[in-house]
């Protein structure tokens, strides 16, 4: 019983530890938060936003077949149902090139519309497609770029009638899959223990070990050019300007926190927000020199696992459950 009694009190030692050292961040806080929550009408997981040509009507897809509408810029949000007969769907992207747009999803699904959404079509997919469509960019008429769960990359310029293969075999499942504005792509494996990039022109993905032991959570695209690198135990790195394989020293945003950090997006050249478990969110105003954190998002009960602007002036953040944060407003210098 002794030796009962004493292993209690060394597991509320440590969890005093944990929850004093979560409380004693020193960094410092964003003042007047530009991010605000919007009630949806939905708890579902949602995946992906992206408005139309207007930047008042926008779409967001998720799990349960979930399809979110939005005419006012994204203040609020209605449901819409798609007759697809009794199956759920997991949606995973959508994106829209003007009134023109696409949702994908598992089971295998692809959508396609040309009037904003007011209806959608489904395009028939191969049952050899590498993978279910994991993500889509809408480039313009009948154009679109799909990407699988195991790396398979297609484009369509016939409104998704007929594909074709960019790349010669599948990358293997991946964890997340990013893509830059000028077509590259980095993928990072299921386990975090490698990533692998791809650019136009290449018909192989290029595999690359990562460069240290933490596992890799995600990664993508500066707006430089240059990749970050998220990675386990809260560590940010960015590769180096000069020489893509090589990467810049290690730094942690927030070191006192145990919370993991999940995804990285510019608002400006300068200005970049990160994202992580439990409502973490910290911004840099200096390319990610120094950071600051936004203390009023801590409250909500959501790993916050997508941040993404539209434009430097819209900008949402995806969290688990319904949870949609909305940027409002420029935020302030430090």
């Amino acid at each position: 019983m002794n030796l009962f009694v004493r292993k209690l009190k060394q597991i509320a030692i440590l969890l005093a530890v944990v929850l004093f050292c979560a409380s004693c961040s020193q960094v410092p806080s964003v003042s007047d938060s530009p991010w605000h929550a919007i009630s949806l009408p939905t708890q579902a997981n949602l995946q992906d936003l992206a408005f139309t040509g207007d930047p008042n009507h926008g779409w967001v897809v998720g799990s349960d077949s979930t399809l979110l509408e939005t005419t006012d810029g994204g203040k609020t949000w209605e449901s819409r149902n798609l007759e697809l007969g009794d199956r759920q769907y997991r949606f995973t992207g959508v994106s829209f090139a003007d009134q023109e747009g696409w949702i994908t999803g598992e089971p295998s699904i692809l959508l396609h519309t040309t009037d904003g959404g007011k209806s959608w079509t489904r395009i028939a997919l191969s049952n050899k497609l590498p993978g279910a469509p994991n993500r889509i960019v809408a480039l313009g008429p009948n154009s679109a770029e799909m990407s699988t769960n195991v790396g398979a990359i297609y484009r369509t310029q016939d409104a998704g009638q007929t594909w074709k293969a960019m790349v010669q075999e599948a990358v293997g499942v991946v964890r997340n899959m990013s893509r830059s504005a000028d077509g590259k792509y980095v993928a990072v494996s299921a386990k975090g223990n490698f990533y692998s990039t791809w650019e136009p022109g290449l018909d192989a993905w290029v595999p690359h070990n990562r460069n240290s032991s933490r596992r890799v959570e995600n990664m993508g695209f500066a707006q430089d050019g240059r990749l970050w690198m998220l990675a386990r135990g809260g560590q940010l790195q960015f590769s180096s300007l000069e020489n893509p394989e090589e990467w810049e020293e290690a730094q942690y945003p927030e070191v006192s926190t145990s919370w993991g950090l999940l995804d990285l997006a510019y608002r400006t050249p300068e200005e970049v927000w990160v994202t992580g478990g439990s409502g973490n969110l910290l911004r840099s105003l200096d390319g990610g020199k120094t950071w600051q954190k936004a203390r009023e998002i801590e409250d909500i009960p959501s790993n916050l696992y997508r941040i993404m602007f539209l434009t430097p002036q819209q900008g949402f953040i995806i969290g688990q459950r319904g949870v949609l944060l909305k940027y409002e407003g420029a935020s302030q210098a430090a």
